[in-house]
């Protein structure tokens, strides 16, 4: 069966953007070793999954972009959640307009890789709440937001995490492997 893995970047105190959505989180250019560490846990899934707010804005951007990132984000399937979009037209794409624990069973049914979730807050804070994410790859960005779209939101119950790996690089970003 194959698992589902949370890959995302947050501020340090938690947040995955500002309080409307936006806040940056970068800290200008990425280092090389933070984005080949990211592309290379990107082409060890088999599925990419999303929510439609996510997918509208990585399918204005990806199939135009020739950056590090372009290639598997435009090669790899994805699964959109969405009972709003009609349809989804970026390559390689699907919408899942089930419920989502039946919709993630299914998923991870299918053969292949990993399944990978990129967000958005909603999506993902669903996705934890009922606790279908077996890995959390959180990169840690070194900025503090202070208000915002937290990553872990209404959880049911405490969510305890195994730390697997921890890495520092030297503009101050942190990476953390978590398992259930």
């Amino acid at each position: 069966m194959r698992q589902v893995v949370l890959q995302m970047t947050t501020s340090l105190d938690g947040y995955v953007a500002g309080p409307n959505g936006g806040g940056d989180l970068s800290l200008g250019e990425e280092l090389e070793e933070v984005r080949a560490w990211k592309v290379a846990h990107l082409r060890g899934v088999g599925t990419h999954i999303m929510g439609s707010v996510t997918y509208r804005q990585m399918a204005a951007h990806w199939p135009d972009a020739t950056d590090d990132y372009a290639s598997v984000m435009n090669t790899v399937p994805k699964v959109v959640f969405s009972k709003s979009l009609d349809t989804a037209p970026w390559p390689e794409s699907r919408i899942a307009r089930g419920d989502l624990a039946d919709e993630m069973a299914a998923l991870r049914a299918e053969p292949g890789g990993d399944i990978m979730a990129h967000g958005g807050a909603a999506f993902v804070q669903a996705l934890s709440q009922q606790r279908l994410i077996d890995e959390y790859r959180i990169v840690i960005a070194p900025v503090a937001l202070g208000r915002g779209l937290p990553l872990f939101k209404d959880l049911p119950s405490p969510l305890r995490l195994e730390l697997v790996e921890t890495t520092t690089h030297g503009d101050g970003t942190v990476i953390q492997v978590y398992r259930r």
